[in-house]
């Protein structure tokens, strides 16, 4: 069974950083891409930043030159450095790996901005 665990998240003061970790277990092979989804309540959940097997990243403007994404030395590892928080970064984050036909997802770590 496919598991996403996500740990790092937490409460922090704006201009804070934060760490998030994702580790899957499971998977007998790397994911084509992982990746770091938000939601708030009443939105949808957004992309926040991804990085694919070929270590392609991609970000969401909102977070671009702030937030980091990075791959672990072990399989199917990802972190979120997240840097110069702002409230409107507060939400649940979701870890997410994808194979060609399926897509996983963890229980989501919450991160809550303070000002």
């Amino acid at each position: 069974q496919v598991q996403l665990a996500e740990s790092g998240g937490g409460l922090v003061q704006v201009g804070g950083s934060l760490r998030l970790s994702c580790v899957a277990s499971g998977v007998a092979v790397n994911f084509n891409s992982m990746a770091w989804y938000r939601q708030v309540p009443g939105k949808e959940r957004e992309l926040v930043a991804a990085i694919s097997i070929g270590d392609y990243t991609d970000y969401a403007d909102s977070v671009k030159g702030r937030f980091i994404i990075s791959k672990g030395n072990t399989k199917n590892t990802v972190y979120l450095q997240m840097n110069s928080l702002k409230p409107e970064d507060t939400g649940i984050y979701y870890c997410n790996g994808k194979l060609v036909r399926s897509n996983y997802w963890g229980q989501g770590t919450q991160v809550t901005v303070s000002s």
